[in-house]
């Protein structure tokens, strides 16, 4: 019966999705929350820093945690620190991934700040680093300073339109080697970066990626902390612009039947759960390629030029019409996944002293929507 109400209802909101671009469906966007998509670089911020940091809020981060907080407090500096309210504690007990995706945010403040004319000075963990976990000490100090020399990069262009594509990709498309090496060109210094588009071992890696994906919900405190940072419906995206979003006419349509609660998805045994799952299946198996980031060894450094390697990555990808999906969950350093985790090592060939950072799905599927995030304003300290 739960199965047949599910479909039922589910069939619904399929309708009044197509119905397109009146009643419901307009009104379900989360207009607020993904407002700062537009406001990027806008001249009602006439501090070239906070420019510049419109843009680097825009980084990918992991569970959309945006764990950034930026000091602004002295004329032509910025201080980046990381809200420790933000860490992932169950899926990240080490907080690397956090500090990678404050590297992504370090890459486009960069990038930003070149098209002001500006160089921006970055001094990573000016007061020191713990590998075990971040604290209240500066993640960077970052000086900018006027150079006329300085070249904008031209990935820039990208930054408002690129995302990580969470979509299902063409299983009747091939992904070159030449687009596969311009990605892998595109990373920079500091990173060995990897690919594959060989069909057994893309299959090896969606097998791999999946069984990863199911420890993940299937490990009661993992699938709890994702359970905990999800905002279903446009009412709660809008107000906690940050964690996992479920929004649009289909999932506010089955949150308001009480099919799309944090409850069910939580549930091995509910429809919700078990769609997820099927989701999830869909997602992998489309995998035409895969890409990696390795780094020489795991410092808190390392951790972040592992970040600016892969949003350049994602914008490389965005210039060239390709997908990218980052696939954190065999990467994850918790008990339950020690096997994947070490499995993933071997199949990407990391040596002994080196650290796989990133890996991710690649392949062409449809445009992927901007995920919401909070205004720059929020992220700011110091600013009188």
């Amino acid at each position: 019966m739960q199965r047949r109400k599910f479909l039922r209802i589910a069939g619904s909101s399929a309708v009044i999705l197509a119905a397109g671009a009146t009643g419901w469906g307009v009104t379900r966007t989360p207009t607020r929350a993904l407002a700062p998509w537009d406001a990027a670089g806008g001249a009602d911020y006439s501090d070239p820093r906070v420019r510049a940091l419109s843009y680097a809020i825009l980084a990918p981060n992991p569970h959309n945690r945006q764990p950034w907080m930026v000091d602004l407090s002295v004329s032509g500096e910025a201080t980046l620190h990381c809200d420790l309210n933000r860490l992932l504690p169950a899926t990240d007990p080490f907080s690397r991934q956090i500090v990678i995706g404050l590297g992504c945010f370090l890459e486009l403040l960069r990038q930003a700040a070149a098209q002001e004319g500006l160089r921006a000075e970055v001094t990573p963990f000016p007061e020191g680093e713990d590998p075990a976990a971040l604290d209240l000490r500066p993640i960077a100090h970052i000086r900018f300073a006027q150079d006329q020399s300085i070249v904008p990069d031209p990935l820039f262009a990208q930054v408002v339109h690129r995302r990580s594509n969470k979509e299902v990709y063409d299983t009747g498309r091939q992904v070159a080697p030449v687009a596969l090496t311009a990605l892998a060109t595109s990373a920079g210094a500091n990173v060995r970066a990897g690919w594959t588009n060989d069909a057994a071992r893309v299959a090896a890696f969606r097998e791999l990626t999946f069984d990863a994906l199911k420890i993940e919900m299937y490990t009661d405190y993992t699938m709890q902390e994702s359970i905990d940072l999800m905002r279903i419906g446009k009412q709660e995206i809008n107000e906690t612009p940050d964690g996992l979003a479920f929004g649009g006419p289909m999932f506010d349509t089955l949150h308001l039947f009480g099919l799309m609660t944090r409850e069910a998805l939580g549930d091995e045994n509910s429809i919700g759960f078990q769609q997820g799952i099927e989701i999830w299946d869909g997602l992998m198996m489309s995998a035409m390629a895969h890409y990696w980031i390795i780094t020489p060894g795991n410092s808190r450094l390392d951790q972040l030029n592992a970040g600016r390697a892969w949003v350049r990555t994602n914008l490389k990808a965005t210039e060239i019409g390709l997908g990218i999906h980052p696939l954190s969950q065999a990467l994850q350093e918790y008990p339950e996944m020690d096997e994947p985790f070490a499995e993933m090592r071997r199949q990407v060939g990391a040596g002994p002293n080196e650290t796989l950072q990133m890996f991710g799905r690649v392949g062409y599927g449809p445009a992927a929507a901007r995920t919401p995030r909070w205004p720059v304003e929020t992220r700011l300290q110091g600013l009188s």
